[in-house]
This record gives structure tokens, sequence and C-alpha cells, in this order.
């Protein structure tokens, strides 16, 4: 298991003809020789599985990424309330140029896209 720091970008959207690079996603999260999540490592990184959600505009938000009954989503407080779904993430491949979709807070399902990938950086 190696955990990678990912950043995802809005990608094109009726907002945003050409995506943005302002509103988006970093996460930090276990992944396989393959670039797809690595399940059986989150267990033992689960406090290392993080998220910046940033967006022009708006303060930063920081939570993490879970695992529960329905999936895996971003989650920023205790509870569901909160938490944005990211559609078959166990399924993606994590790897620059590919898409993920995000069920954002107002319920809206929006993509975004892979733009880097590297070695997380953990601070202690």
């Amino acid at each position: 298991m190696h955990l990678k720091q990912i950043r995802l970008e809005l990608a094109r959207t009726p907002e945003f003809p050409n995506g943005s690079a302002a509103h988006g996603y970093e996460l930090v999260a276990p992944l396989d020789a393959k670039g797809h999540l690595d399940s059986a490592g989150f267990s033992d990184a689960k406090a290392a599985c993080t998220v910046r959600r940033f967006w022009a505009g708006a303060d930063d938000e920081h939570g993490a990424l879970i695992h529960t009954r329905g999936g895996w989503v971003f989650s920023y407080a205790p509870g569901p309330d909160d938490d944005e779904p990211i559609f078959k993430l166990d399924r993606h491949q994590f790897t620059v140029g590919d898409y993920i979709t995000v069920t954002e807070h107002d319920g809206v399902a929006r993509p975004f896209r892979v733009v880097e990938v590297k070695p997380a950086i953990l601070r202690r």
C-alpha cells in the first residue's frame, strides 16, 4: 500500500465550460500498484486519509475519506448530513486525466478530473 496525494479539479460543466483549477479536492488515499483505491490498506491508514475541498470564494473544508455501507464518501463532520458520495470510487483508477464524479453538498453530481497523483508527505 502506498499513500498518495491526489488532486482533483472541476471538469467541464455548464457553469465552467473549460473546467476550473480553482474548484476541487486534494485527498490522501492508499493506492495499489495499478492506481486503484486499496481497500485493504485503508483500514491501516484511516487516520491519514484526508480530504481538502477548495472552492473559489469559499473557505477550504477539511475532512476525511471514509467508507460507509453506501460506499466511499468525503466527510467533514460526524454523521452523514455533510457527506459527499463518490460514484464507484472503488472501481476508479487514479491516473492523471481520469474523471471522478462527486455528489456535493448541494446534491449536484459534478465531474472532476485527476490532475496530479504523487506520494503523500504526511506531517507529524
